[in-house]
């Protein structure tokens, strides 16, 4: 990966980082469906001009008429229902919390693709499922006891409803990449986005018109919604498609291990969001546990190098 690449993957993790603070900011005003169904409508309407400037929008519609079923199924569980249980979960942890919970995403895809494409777990990647699912309980369980003096007391039942309904995402995400990988390989990437959000979209209408907000909506939640809809949709889903062209897949996931990162920072730098030393620890370990899960470590160094040098013992 040169140097633009990596540029371009830092900038991708700071936006889909940034999601998380944009979603804190307006789901207050507008609540979960509302807010979610201008989120998807406006990356709809972005990456379906994208099709229009690249010239393939009719070869597009043609191929999301005729994979109809399984864009709406991926459009649901890719965007329709982990970005509602997100919001919903954002109603009560913070920005950088849920950006953390996010990092699980990975490990449910690896869980998901064992049990239902019979994808090989190694014994280092069980291990890493069980290190980041501990992270995560770590995080829930500080989160628990955190209490801040200026904000009404939260019960613990209420925050690990929260942490629940942020995994409930999580593993929408990892169903979603084992559905896409068996009913919608081959198809056009862009056109796979623009048709699963245009179904998300569809989806989440009614829902937002039942529950649109009686009370004005401040400017600072439109800002987020646009914020949430160009940006960390439109912008970011191009973004990714591009890496994945040029560094391939397995190095654009990558971002996975990035994004709480900025997600703790934007938190902490525009909403005063505590960041403790044991939510620190628990993002470690979560990342740690990722990164073995997903094979990115796929080893430990200094057990290879024991093993290089018992082999030249042994020849020895």
């Amino acid at each position: 990966m040169n140097p633009v690449n990596l540029a371009q993957l830092f900038v991708l993790a700071a936006l889909w980082g940034g999601s998380f603070l944009f979603i804190r900011v307006g789901v207050t005003d507008l609540g979960v469906a509302p807010l979610m169904a201008l989120r998807v409508g406006i990356g709809a309407l972005f990456l379906l001009s994208m099709l229009v400037f690249r010239g393939t929008l009719r070869t597009a519609l043609a191929t999301m008429r005729e994979r109809a079923w399984p864009l709406i199924v991926v459009g649901v569980l890719n965007s329709a229902a982990p970005f509602c249980l997100f919001a919903y979960a954002e109603l009560t942890l913070s920005a950088g919390v849920t950006s953390v919970i996010n990092a699980t995403t990975p490990l449910w895809g690896a869980l998901v693709a064992f049990l239902w494409l019979n994808d090989r777990l190694t014994r280092m990647r069980v291990a890493g499922l069980a290190i980041g699912f501990a992270g995560v309980l770590a995080l829930v369980w500080d989160q628990m006891f955190v209490h801040d003096a200026a904000a009404a007391p939260i019960s613990p039942l209420t925050t690990a409803l929260a942490a629940l309904a942020a995994l409930g995402a999580t593993l929408c995400y990892g169903i979603a990449a084992s559905y896409t990988k068996r009913h919608l390989t081959g198809v056009d990437s862009l056109t796979v986005a623009a048709g699963t959000m245009s179904a998300a979209t569809l989806v989440l209408a009614p829902f937002a018109l039942v529950w649109w907000p009686v009370s004005p909506v401040s400017m600072q939640s439109w800002g987020a919604v646009l914020g949430l809809g160009v940006a960390c949709t439109g912008v970011a889903y191009m973004m990714f498609f591009h890496l994945i062209a040029v560094v391939g897949p397995a190095r654009a996931i990558t971002v996975t291990f990035v994004i709480p990162i900025f997600g703790i920072l934007w938190g902490a730098l525009f909403l005063g969001e505590r960041v403790s030393v044991g939510m620190a620890a628990a993002c470690a370990i979560v990342l740690v546990g990722t990164a073995l899960a997903t094979g990115v470590v796929k080893r430990v160094p200094l057990v290879r190098a024991r093993r290089a040098q018992c082999a030249e013992e042994g020849k020895a």
